[in-house]
């Protein structure tokens, strides 16, 4: 039986679908365009249509489809289409499983640590909640916009679990590639020597080597008993000044003494700024550990030096 894969031409989607081709499974890649391989099944998330054989029969569905949260700058018409991107793709996903006479086993839909929010130097797992929280004047704290775009992602999944669907929500951080994502866009400016802190440099950074996040998501489809939320990061998230510190030594790149001011990257990125890059999240993977999965890259530095 098949594997489904949204978001396949993502890097951490082509990552995953190699991978279960190694393994021996067979993968069905949901794509927005007329499909062109043997292995394609068209979707369109936003007008909700997925033809339900191309799910029938499948062995698990892992939902990895969503625009990316830091290509572009947030304008009002970016952040609908980082909502609308996750939202209706995960509701016309789950929604078409509950529909099927037979059902796959499992799907792994995709989140993040954003949906804790700003946690400071607090450690949160998953059965951490938010307390009630507000900034100045009433206004929503930092990060709470993507906690709040996370919170309705993960409530799309409804319609499988209530089918009775095995449903994880891979709460996943900041996933270390030298082929893209945090890692790539920091690579070209660390190179050149000129890596520094963000802000402060004391806010955490939750994050997990590509290998482990495969490794990661091989465990959660062979467990039967595991659902719900599931934090797929390292055990040891590490300040920004510290990733910063690591980063220039795995490269052999002095890095700058002083930190870039929040108000040089609000100019230069705007809200992602006080959103994603001046806060962070200190998330420990608690139920992975549970469940013996054992980290190839527990440490950051051990990680560094085997993607680079």
């Amino acid at each position: 039986m098949a594997v489904v894969v949204t978001g396949s031409s993502g890097l951490l989607g082509s990552a995953l679908v190699r991978a279960l081709r190694d393994q021996g499974r067979s993968v069905v890649r949901l794509v927005r365009r007329t499909p062109a391989e043997p292995d394609e099944a068209f979707w369109d998330p936003h007008e909700g249509v997925l033809d339900p054989a191309a799910l029938e029969g499948c062995e698990a569905v892992v939902h990895l489809a969503g625009a990316g949260i830091a290509d572009k700058r947030w304008t009002d018409e970016r952040r609908r289409e980082l909502l609308g991107s996750r939202v209706d793709g995960t509701r016309t996903l789950a929604t078409a499983i509950a529909g099927l006479r037979d059902k796959p086993a499992v799907l792994l839909s995709g989140s993040a640590v954003g949906i804790y929010g700003d946690t400071g130097e607090h450690p949160v797992e998953e059965s951490w909640e938010p307390p009630a929280r507000r900034g100045r004047e009433g206004t929503p704290p930092h990060g709470q916009w993507l906690a709040d775009l996370a919170t309705a992602w993960e409530a799309e999944t409804a319609p499988a679990e209530k089918a009775g669907v095995r449903v994880v929500r891979m709460r996943t951080g900041h996933v270390l590639s030298r082929e893209g994502g945090f890692l790539g866009k920091m690579l070209p400016v660390f190179r050149l020597g000129i890596g520094a802190p963000l802000g402060s440099g004391r806010q955490y950074t939750s994050w997990i080597s590509l290998p482990d996040w495969l490794g990661a998501v091989t465990h959660l489809l062979a467990e039967p008993e595991v659902a719900g939320p599931v934090n797929l990061t390292a055990p040891t998230p590490v300040t920004n000044a510290e990733f910063t510190r690591s980063l220039g030594h795995a490269l052999r790149r002095p890095t700058m003494p002083l930190s870039v001011p929040g108000f040089a990257l609000r100019a230069g990125v705007g809200d992602l700024a006080d959103e994603g890059l001046l806060i962070g999240q200190r998330v420990l993977p608690r139920r992975l550990l549970e469940m013996g999965y054992r980290f190839r890259h527990p440490r950051l530095d051990e990680a560094l030096a085997a993607i680079l």
